[in-house]
């Protein structure tokens, strides 16, 4: 990642706003332009100095999905073009249509999670660098709402991995996480792969392509 890397925040409350522009800046980060409406986020999108966006899913005029709807529109007109999306509640469909393209360079997190600036940062700096980061709390909603209902021929364990991928972990913090090596986790990666017919093909991200079946759960 570069030193001088240029975002677009857009947020529609001033106070947040100002703090997370300071948070970002404070981490190195270029703020380019920070709006607070949905007419300026598009405008602002289009120029081709920004690497990257954080936006907040409801924005003026309606309130509803301006954020949203500018993230996946971007990312159509600009293949992988990092965006991680801000958003008061878990919104499992959000996250979902974040995924849809099946390429990385995509995050959705809790605002909460803001309060955790190393969190926050880390998350901005993966999705920058193409990972995927999802909000540990839409993975388990994911999991308590099919408690009993696993994806179908994957292992406790390798579900236990999964829903980590889901949060973006690499595959050492999973190691970390769930106490094996990373040769298991490979392991277990690999497996789910191929439980899930995700085939190999270098222009697909099969471990995006994992996360959003899991999330169609």
């Amino acid at each position: 990642m570069r030193a001088d890397t240029r975002l677009v925040l857009a947020e529609d409350n001033a106070l947040l706003r100002a703090g997370l522009t300071q948070l970002l800046e404070g981490s190195g980060f270029v703020v380019a332009r920070a709006v607070d409406n949905a007419v300026e986020l598009d405008d602002a999108l289009l120029d081709p100095g920004i690497d990257g966006a954080v936006l907040d899913v409801r924005m003026p005029p309606t309130f509803t999905d301006e954020g949203l709807r500018a993230a996946i529109a971007v990312r159509a007109h600009r293949a992988g073009f990092p965006v991680l999306v801000l958003s008061q509640y878990v919104e499992q469909l959000y996250a979902r249509e974040l995924l849809a393209s099946g390429e990385g360079a995509v995050g959705y997190l809790l605002k909460d999670r803001v309060s955790d600036v190393r969190e926050f940062i880390d998350g901005v700096r993966r999705v920058l660098a193409g990972g995927t980061v999802i909000d540990p709390e839409v993975v388990a909603t994911v999991m308590a709402r099919h408690r009993d209902q696993p994806l179908d021929r994957l292992t406790a364990r390798e579900k236990e991995v999964l829903a980590l991928m889901a949060e973006g972990r690499s595959n050492g913090s999973i190691a970390t996480t769930l106490h094996v090596t990373e040769k298991a986790v490979a392991k277990h990666i690999n497996s789910i792969f191929g439980k899930l017919d995700l085939p190999v093909d270098l222009e697909v991200n099969r471990r995006v392509q994992a996360v959003l079946a899991y999330l169609r759960l």
